[in-house]
């Protein structure tokens, strides 16, 4: 990955619940958006079979949530070390912290708006979300029941990323 390359703004997480959708969420994207690829729960020659159809279905910036430079990622998400583009997930400002102490290079902030992820963690709402992302001079990227018309409305977000929101 090109140190100069533009940061994605537009961020598609995969999730298992996207099942066979997956492959046509990553095609419809726009260009210059990025995937973050997690897919957790699958056995190690299941997940990276999938992380290669992704990468064969995505011109973009792909991210691998573990060690990425064997797999061909352009980098790594997730608080571990990790190759190429490094970005974090932070749920408040401890983690805003570790991430930029762990050399992140973009941030994951969530859960903005009640999230089918996350059902059972307090959304941050707009307003702590803008305290929190001013709080860094990293990028942040907006997560957690983010849609295009929530992220137009949302202050202090250098981007937005989504699950469900990509889906049809």
């Amino acid at each position: 990955m090109d140190a100069s390359q533009p940061l994605p703004r537009l961020w598609l997480m995969t999730d298992e619940r996207q099942g066979e959708g997956l492959l046509g969420a990553v095609v419809r994207l726009p260009e210059g958006a990025g995937v973050v690829f997690r897919h957790y729960s699958l056995a190690e020659a299941e997940r990276r079979a999938l992380f290669d159809r992704v990468r064969r279905a995505h011109a973009g910036m792909l991210l691998l949530a573990g060690p990425a430079a064997a797999w061909g990622a352009d980098g790594s998400h997730g608080r571990g070390a990790g190759e190429g583009l490094r970005s974090a997930p932070a749920h408040d400002l401890a983690q805003i912290r570790a991430a930029e102490a762990a050399g992140a290079r973009l941030i994951f902030l969530s859960p903005v708006f009640a999230t089918r992820s996350h059902p059972r963690r307090a959304p941050l709402g707009p307003g702590k979300f803008q305290v929190l992302a001013a709080a860094t001079a990293l990028p942040v990227i907006a997560l957690g029941g983010m849609n295009a018309a929530r992220a137009e409305g949302l202050g202090g977000a250098y981007g937005w990323a989504g699950i469900d929101a990509f889906a049809v």
